[in-house]
């Protein structure tokens, strides 16, 4: 660990320690509101929907009645302050969705048996959830509602049109890692380089030493897992301003994958039942994402149109300004007004 990142971390754990040891207020470090924002259920002045039994942080822009645009963010446990660019399509008139996936962002909190019980089924709750969330959006049944999933938000979104192959119009989808899971192994092996987790590794060892978290502390989890968050060279992630996030979810990130590798879950499953067109993206810079490995990944939809996005890395297909408003941005809004 570099001398800059020991200093950073001593502040860090000094932080903590301070927060554990106050007695001036009582305060403890996993009181909510003391190392990460609170969630919907713990600050009703957040905006938020109640669906499937779970309070969700969202907020949707635009005319009620436009063409729906859901965004739905990385992860599993990101949040969708860092697609909020997606707002532009407003302009022409369309009604863009964001929330974050339950257990994610400020959305709010589940115990990791919650998911992992269920088994396969814990991908059924994530796809009811976005079924919901588009139900409770939908003014009418002719509404045409399109997804604008990006990174595991694709991954969620190819599987939600495999399951719900008639309830959308339109896919959009950038980077989704892998579909099959042995693809998506090997995708994260690939996009992960050994100095890269050796790096995190020894901050997450050092941070041990003042905090710990056990299977269920939120707060301390994701605390935890904002730490260790880190620029990828690999990928080209981490490219834009820390402040575009808001807060992660460690538990049903954990969960999740516990799911996919015990299940070998297959995202594609059902998509050759969906007639509806793919827009499909893949940066330049992610060395990871090569021309072969998006060919690959897009062999299981039906006559996608692939959009190489040059200039940028995973993140920045949507996080970089000149590359939404010069070549991510204008083909969604060709790709809508087709439909």
């Amino acid at each position: 660990m570099t001398a800059f990142k020991k200093r950073n971390a001593a502040f860090t754990a000094f932080t903590i320690l301070t927060l554990l040891f106050s007695c001036t207020d009582g305060k403890t470090i996993d009181e909510p509101g003391n190392l990460v924002p609170k969630t919907v259920d713990q600050d009703s002045s957040l905006p938020s929907i109640s669906v499937n039994g779970a309070q969700l942080h969202a907020e949707a822009f635009g005319p009620e009645n436009g063409t729906i645009v859901i965004a739905l963010h990385g992860g599993p446990g990101g949040d969708y302050r860092y697609l909020l660019k997606a707002k532009d399509l407003t302009e022409k008139g369309y009604r863009v969705v964001f929330y974050d996936q339950r257990g994610s962002g400020l959305s709010q909190r589940f115990a990791k048996k919650s998911y992992t019980s269920l088994g396969a089924g814990a991908l059924d709750l994530m796809y009811d959830e976005l079924h919901a969330v588009i139900s409770h959006n939908r003014k009418s049944p002719s509404q045409k509602v399109v997804i604008l999933g990006h990174s595991w938000g694709a991954m969620l979104a190819t599987g939600y049109a495999g399951k719900y192959p008639n309830s959308i119009q339109g896919l959009v989808l950038c980077e989704p890692g892998g579909l099959k899971w042995n693809d998506v192994e090997h995708y994260v092996k690939e996009s992960r380089s050994f100095k890269l987790w050796g790096e995190i590794l020894n901050d997450a060892t050092y941070l041990d030493q003042f905090i710990s978290g056990k299977e269920d502390q939120h707060e301390i989890l994701d605390y935890k897992m904002t730490m260790m968050a880190s620029k990828n060279d690999i990928t080209g992630e981490g490219d834009f301003d820390a402040n575009m996030k808001w807060r992660s979810g460690a538990v049903i990130m954990d969960a999740l994958f516990d799911v996919g590798e015990d299940y070998n879950v297959d995202f594609s499953k059902g998509i050759e039942n969906y007639n509806g067109p793919v827009l499909f993206f893949y940066s330049g810079r992610n060395k990871a994402y090569t021309d072969s490995w998006a060919q690959k990944i897009t062999s299981s939809y039906r006559n996608p149109s692939v959009v190489k996005v040059s200039g940028v890395g995973h993140d920045g297909i949507v996080t970089n300004s000149d590359a939404w408003n010069n070549q991510t941005k204008p083909k969604i809004l060709t790709f809508i007004d087709a439909l």
